[in-house]
Parts: C-alpha cells; structure tokens; sequence
C-alpha cells in the first residue's frame, strides 16, 4: 500500500528528483537485514533508461546489503529529518545495531518493488544495481537502474518540485561537510534577454 501524498514519478522526468544536487539516503536490505545511510554524492547519470550514480564506501554496512541484494533506494530526506540524516551518516550499523531506532528512521514497503524506503521524504527512486566490479571497487562508485519512482505531491507535482509553494521543513538537505548543511535555497528562473 502506497502512503498517503505519494505518486509515482514518470520514469522520463525522474532525474529531476537528484537534478538540484540534494543529500540522499541510501537504503537496503538483505536477508532480514536492512540499513539506511546518508550520502551526498549521489548524481543522475542517464535518461533511458534513467540511471542514477552514489558513492558507498568500502567500510558501509548499505553497501555491503546493495552487493548482495542487488537493489537499492534513493531518497531525498527534508530539512524536518536534517538530524535523522545526520544520525544515518554518522553512525554505523556494525557499531550499533540500533542505529535506525535511535535515528528515528521509519521504513515502509512498496509492492512489488525492492525497499525498503524511508517515511518523510520527499523522493524516492526504487534502483537495480548495474554492476560495474572495476568502478565499485576502485571508485566506490555504484551505478543504479531506476525501475520505478514516487515523490510527495505536497512538494513535487507534475514533473516539477515546488519547494517555494511548501513550508521551509519540506526543503531539501543540502552536506556541506562535519555535519553542516545548507537547505535548497529561492527560486529564481533567468528569462531570456531581448
């Protein structure tokens, strides 16, 4: 069952939802265990079929779970979760196995696509792992097919965010580094000269 304010995105339009450059959580799950981290190096690679790009440290617990799972999800957290995203990327599973309790991560599932996805955010995009053992290994580079994608009508809505209409809670979270963050900034739109 799909939450309430969530519609599937038009897989043409889903790099829109990485396109301004927004911190991400990467989460997975693999044989009961599921994990959640946060990573600012995540980019829209291709268009058809849309293809995503993140960075996973060796040293993950996530990436461990996406090598064996095969799958994962992209998610574009708020300024509302800014200390849930903290928790996530400074904390291992490994080091605490309670990890998203204490964060305060809530998970929920979608039908028929691999999660498990993380409640409040703004995006999320459900990825195929395309394995790439040369990039992963050398790079930390992970490749994702997007195979399907949702964000909260309340901020996007045909095609488009809408983060100057929405409350300042609903921005997206922008890592700077050592915990310091920005949130997507006013709309501006250049008109043509002439």
């Amino acid at each position: 069952m799909t939450p309430e304010f969530i519609a599937p995105v038009e897989l043409a339009k889903a790099y829109r939802l990485l396109n301004h450059g927004p911190t991400v959580l990467v989460s997975a799950s693999h044989d009961g265990t599921s994990n959640v981290m946060a990573a600012a190096w995540a980019c829209a690679l291709d268009f058809d079929p849309p293809k995503v790009t993140v960075v996973l440290d060796k040293s993950t617990r996530t990436r461990a779970l996406v090598e064996a799972s095969g799958s994962f999800v992209l998610q574009v957290p708020t300024v509302a979760q800014l200390r849930l995203t903290q928790a996530v990327g400074s904390t291992s599973l490994a080091e605490d196995p309670d990890k998203l309790r204490r964060a305060g991560v809530q998970l929920f599932e979608l039908e028929g696509h691999a999660g498990p996805f993380v409640a409040g955010c703004s995006a999320w995009l459900a990825c195929r792992l395309v394995p790439e053992p040369h990039n992963q290994q050398a790079y930390d580079l992970f490749i994702g097919e997007v195979t399907a994608a949702w964000a909260d009508t309340r901020i996007f809505a045909n095609g488009h965010w809408r983060f100057e209409e929405a409350p300042p809670e609903w921005r997206s979270l922008h890592h700077v580094a050592g915990g310091h963050f920005y949130a997507i900034g006013a709309a501006m739109k250049a008109e043509p000269e002439g």
